[in-house]
């Protein structure tokens, strides 16, 4: 898989040069020390907060995504002998038809029943992490759900449009896992049109958190805040709401505390928690709303990652010790919970305990893994000073980092 070259160090070092930037500077600039700019450019240290980052990154005019080294394309691997593709995903996303008024649907269209079968099995796949088979598969899904909203009429195709609008988001999704917020940006103006034409209310509230998330990794902390928290005031529940709208709301809360907390508004993290841990307490059990878990565990495992990026560590860890239903989560939610224990645990100087929680994301979401910059920089940091018999040393070379 294709990162940017060096480190994250080695990034910000780069960029300063070209913005003529010392050390000083660029700490004035985002507002962070001058002794982090430092060890992060020596090697001393290979991980920072996401605050931190995106500090960095705003100093330096780039997205949080490069300084990290994103991933920007699919590792190889096939389904049904159809290799993931960033450009196949580029041209369902963005159709050369649709620049020249032209209609390339020419092929019979597959049944809302064979769609919403597609956008499910897709939906397990996302949840499990396996970026490669979601490269392969939605582009197809994506054509076909566009054929059939052409085709059919009536309700047929308000059901085809849902499908298209939930397949362009996880486009979107995808498309910022690997970097390309722009692209992501794209699918997501997709996806609200399909929405216009669709029969399921409560798919505008999915697109704002999606469209929250995708500017949290642009960087553009203020904007993903104010989605979310804009459509939560639309959407806020009442004394008779149902769980799922509980959950809706409860989802855009956590989007909005996340864009917070990287902007270190600790406050208002505080009080975007409360809020949200009152609607997963008043639903009472964890839902999963179109692949997304919400409830008391979500609620619990959104705490400690806050914690984790207010540095308050020992909090953090406390507090996971004391979430239930961790095992009922989606793979990929459990594997994001470990890697948070792995940052407080690192953070205390515990390096055999943060290896551990690292093995336990692994064995959770092991494809995942590979694409998330998180986890990549903190086996890095533990790899540097990790002995020959550390288990951290394997981790490394099955996430395919190199030195």
């Amino acid at each position: 898989m294709n990162t940017s070259e060096g480190s994250l160090g080695d990034r910000i070092a780069e960029l300063r040069s070209r913005r003529n930037m010392t050390q000083e500077k660029l700490a004035a600039a985002a507002g962070l020390s001058v002794d982090l700019i430092r060890k992060l450019e020596q090697g001393r240290r290979r991980t920072a907060r996401l605050a931190s980052i995106n500090a960095m990154a705003r100093a330096l005019d780039t997205e949080p995504s490069y300084l990290v080294g994103q991933p920007t394309t699919f590792e190889a691997g096939a389904s049904d002998g159809v290799p993931p593709s960033v450009l196949a995903l580029r041209q369902a996303v963005s159709p050369v038809a649709d620049l020249l008024d032209g209609d390339t649907d020419l092929d019979d269209p597959p049944s809302i029943l064979e769609l919403q079968a597609s956008l499910l099995s897709t939906e397990a796949i996302r949840r499990d992490g396996r970026m490669g088979e979601i490269g392969a598969l939605l582009p197809q899904l994506i054509r076909d759900a566009r054929m059939a909203a052409h085709a059919y009429t009536g309700s047929d195709a308000a059901a085809a449009n849902s499908v298209l609008a939930v397949a362009y988001q996880v486009a979107a999704t995808t498309l910022t896992a690997l970097g390309k917020e722009d692209a992501a940006f794209t699918a997501l103006e997709r996806s609200l049109l399909a929405i216009r034409l669709c029969d399921d209310p409560n798919l505008e509230t999915m697109a704002a958190s999606t469209l929250s998330w995708v500017f949290t990794k642009q960087g553009r902390l203020a904007d993903a805040e104010h989605v979310a928290v804009t459509r939560a005031h639309q959407i806020e529940p009442g004394f008779r709401s149902s769980p799922e709208d509980l959950a809706l709301w409860g989802v855009l809360l956590l989007r909005a505390a996340t864009a917070a907390v990287r902007q270190e508004k600790h406050d208002t993290v505080t009080d975007l928690l409360r809020l949200a841990k009152g609607a997963a307490e008043s639903m009472g059990r964890d839902l999963l709303v179109y692949a997304t878990p919400f409830g008391p565990t979500n609620a619990g495992i959104a705490k400690v990652n806050f914690l984790v990026e207010m540095e308050k560590s020992d909090e953090a860890l406390r507090s996971a010790r004391d979430i239930p239903g961790i095992g009922g989560l989606p793979p990929t939610w459990r594997a994001r919970f470990h890697v948070d224990r792995a940052l407080a645990y690192n953070d205390l100087g515990k390096d055999r305990a943060a290896e551990g929680a690292l093995l336990l994301a692994e064995k959770d979401a092991p494809e995942w893994m590979r694409y998330h910059s998180t986890s990549r920089r903190l086996v890095e940091e533990l790899r540097g000073r990790a002995s020959r018999k550390d288990a951290v040393l394997g981790l490394a070379d099955r996430l395919g980092l190199v030195g």
